[in-house]
């Protein structure tokens, strides 16, 4: 007799996903597997698959191919025909425009999800207010939405979503229409909500700085894939692909090609660095913002003229082409200004680089990883 406890099944996860609109492939091979209290966000540019990939687990669309499982039940399967609709797959959504019926209440709005549902008023009531308490809006109940302020709308969409209880809660870019001081002040009080109320959630995001904020686990998607699905802090320290690393702004982006006993930036006569062996190929890697020392143009260092600068908090983030390698855009982080068409001398760390498509060639840090 197997006496082992079994395991709990998911919050969520998808098999094979798949969505096409007549030939056209929207999503492709689609498999997540999320775990009950934490976070995951599905991150990409505009038309990468991640809204659409929500509102499959929402019940908003139905896949081509594929499954999608909540709390160990299917609510979508596109071999058996299996597909459960919105109402019944006991989820909250908060969307991009919160989605508030201007003509009612706070505690109106909270509580429509359960007069839906039939809750009786006294109940209904009560679990409203416990909604309320629990983002922190109790005292706003009698207001009307245009009486609050954009942080303060989000929440009541908070608390609509969770007032029924749901296994999970849906976040389709729920910042996106705030103005960028408020948003910023914004993603760590939700983090910091979502942590406290302990949901288990999806959130869709473009902002790589929200997603890596707010998420336990980051689905990188590109092209209707996942590029990658890891945690923020694997993601910084072991981008899966170039692309992965570019659409993070982990730092410049370059092609490099083995000449002569040293790699030089593809097509191009500048050399970077000496290599340890013959090579073949032409590898690509990741130069990291905090690898890249800048000053003066002296023997020994390579020579770059910048494009453009912007101020962040740390310091002059500039971007820099370098010279006889134009097609290489590096970011270097400078405490003085620099300002565009400025030349400067590039030092870079080699034990900081990322290599991808280079097997024999690793850097420091994946060296002592592989001892």
């Amino acid at each position: 007799m197997n006496d082992r406890p079994s395991e709990t099944p998911a919050a969520v996860s998808t098999s094979g996903v798949e969505l096409r609109y007549g030939a056209t492939p929207i999503l492709n091979g689609i498999d997540i597997s999320l775990t009950r209290g934490k976070t995951l966000a599905l991150l990409g540019p505009s038309g990468c698959g991640k809204t659409t990939l929500l509102r499959l687990v929402a019940g908003l669309l139905a896949p081509t191919a594929g499954s999608v499982s909540i709390a160990g039940r299917v609510v979508a399967d596109a071999a058996s025909g299996v597909f459960a609709p919105p109402e019944s797959r006991n989820l909250g959504m908060v969307f991009q425009d919160y989605a508030l019926w201007p003509h009612l209440t706070v505690d109106g709005n909270v509580s429509f999800p359960l007069e839906m549902r039939g809750v009786g008023k006294a109940a209904r009531q009560e679990r409203t207010m416990r909604a309320l308490e629990r983002v922190g809006l109790g005292a706003y109940a009698n207001r009307r939405p245009s009486d609050l302020s954009g942080g303060q709308q989000q929440r009541v969409a908070i608390a609509r979503a969770i007032v029924a209880e749901p296994q999970l809660i849906l976040f389709d870019e729920p910042l996106s229409n705030l103005d960028r001081e408020l948003r910023e002040n914004m993603v760590g009080e939700l983090a910091e909500l979502i942590g406290t109320l302990g949901l288990t959630a999806i959130y869709v995001t473009h902002d790589h700085s929200e997603a890596l904020t707010l998420a336990d686990d980051v689905a990188v998607m590109r092209g209707g894939l996942i590029e990658q699905l890891a945690s923020p802090d694997e993601l910084i320290d072991r981008p899966a692909t170039p692309e992965v690393a570019d659409f993070l702004r982990l730092g410049g982006i370059a092609a490099l090609e083995y000449r002569d006993g040293h790699w030089f930036f593809a097509d191009s006569g500048v050399m970077m660095m000496p290599a340890t062996n013959d090579q073949d190929g032409k590898p690509r890697i990741l130069i990291p913002t905090g690898a890249i020392g800048a000053g003066e143009i002296l023997p020994g260092r390579l020579a770059a003229t910048v494009l453009r600068s912007q101020f962040r908090g740390d310091g002059h983030l500039a971007t820099v082409s370098l010279v006889g390698a134009g097609h290489v855009e590096l970011q270097v982080l400078s405490r003085a200004k620099l300002r565009a068409g400025d030349a400067v001398g590039l030092s870079i760390d080699p034990d900081q680089i990322r290599w991808f498509g280079n097997s024999v060639h690793l850097s420091k840090r994946e060296n002592l990883e592989h001892v």
